[in-house]
C-alpha cells in the first residue's frame, strides 16, 4: 500500500520560502514519478512540478522559483519554494506515478497525499 505524508506548510510573507516534504511509503521514488500540484479555493488542481527520470518539469508559472528533488534514501520528494508570491496561496499535494513517464494531469497520477496548506501574505 503506498502512502504519502506530505509537510512544511505554513504561513510566509511575500518574497519567502519555505520546503515542502513528501514522504512515501510502499513504492520507491526512485522509480516513481513523483508531482507536486495545487489546488486554492475555487479553482481547479494545477500541475507546479515533476521529477522522473531523465529529468525535471515545471508549469510557467513557477519555472525559476521552485525547485523540485529527492533523496532516495529517505524515499522522499521536495518542493522548494522561493519568491512567494501570494498568487502561490493553495493547499498543495504530493502524487505519485508509478511509471517513469510523467503527466500534467491529475488523473494521471495513482496516489495521493493529504494536502498542506501554504499561505503567503502580501
Amino acid at each position: 500500500q503506498v502512502q504519502l505524508v506530505e509537510s512544511g506548510g505554513g504561513l510566509v510573507q511575500l518574497g519567502g520560502s519555505l520546503r515542502l516534504s513528501c514522504a512515501a511509503s510502499g513504492r520507491t521514488v526512485s522509480s516513481s514519478t513523483m508531482a507536486w500540484f495545487r489546488q486554492a479555493p475555487g479553482k481547479e488542481r494545477e500541475f507546479i512540478a515533476a521529477i522522473t527520470w531523465p529529468g525535471t518539469y515545471y508549469s510557467d508559472s513557477v519555472q525559476g522559483r521552485f525547485t523540485i528533488s529527492r533523496d532516495n534514501a529517505k524515499n522522499t520528494a521536495y518542493l522548494r519554494m522561493n519568491s512567494l508570491k501570494p498568487e502561490d496561496t493553495a493547499v498543495y499535494y504530493c502524487a505519485l506515478r508509478p511509471s517513469r513517464w510523467y503527466g500534467k494531469e491529475a488523473s494521471d497520477y495513482d496516489y495521493w497525499g493529504q494536502g498542506t496548506q501554504v499561505t503567503v501574505s502580501s
